[in-house]
């Protein structure tokens, strides 16, 4: 039962991951090729300042370096929020929530009830988790200010810790 659990986790993840491949490729796709009106093209990376969506999902706040990407969708009571590169705040508002992606900064306000972290190189805050941590990635950093969750660190190199 806790490997079909863990599995589930891993595929809710996984949507998240492929929704962020999904728009890191397209954001991605240029033409060098001899456009109209010139020999050549230049393109530079761009970052992007929003704040959350009427819907009370995130987007990027701010970024440092490269290009970002990052999707939020919600799906009943659960936050799917796939991102790479970006800092974001999240509101949680009691729902579960799937972390996917690098290289992120995240604030997460609220009490979330779930919490499952796959990717790398994440720091992620948290204000409170009431059930579960669970973190498949490697080389995360997870902490929360409140609440009495069960941690479930399944990949190498990752913290979880109350502080």
């Amino acid at each position: 039962m806790r490997a079909h659990v863990i599995e589930s986790k891993i595929a809710a993840s996984s949507v998240a991951l492929a929704a962020v491949a999904a728009a890191v490729g397209l954001a991605g796709c240029s033409s060098t090729a001899n456009p109209p009106g010139g020999p050549s093209t230049s393109t530079s990376a761009t970052t992007s300042s929003t704040a959350p969506t009427s819907s009370g999902t995130a987007a990027p706040t701010s970024s440092t370096g490269g290009p970002t990407a990052s999707t939020s969708i919600e799906i009943g009571n659960s936050l799917n929020y796939g991102a790479v590169g970006t800092t974001a705040t999240i509101p949680c508002e009691g729902k579960s929530l799937n972390v996917g992606g690098s290289d992120d900064t995240l604030t997460v306000t609220g009490t979330c009830a779930t919490v499952t972290v796959t990717g790398a190189n994440n720091k992620i805050a948290f204000d409170q988790v009431d059930t579960r941590i669970t973190v498949v990635g490697f080389n995360n950093t997870i902490t929360y200010k409140a609440g009495d969750p069960k941690i479930d660190n399944l990949g190498p190199d990752n913290t979880v810790k109350k502080g």
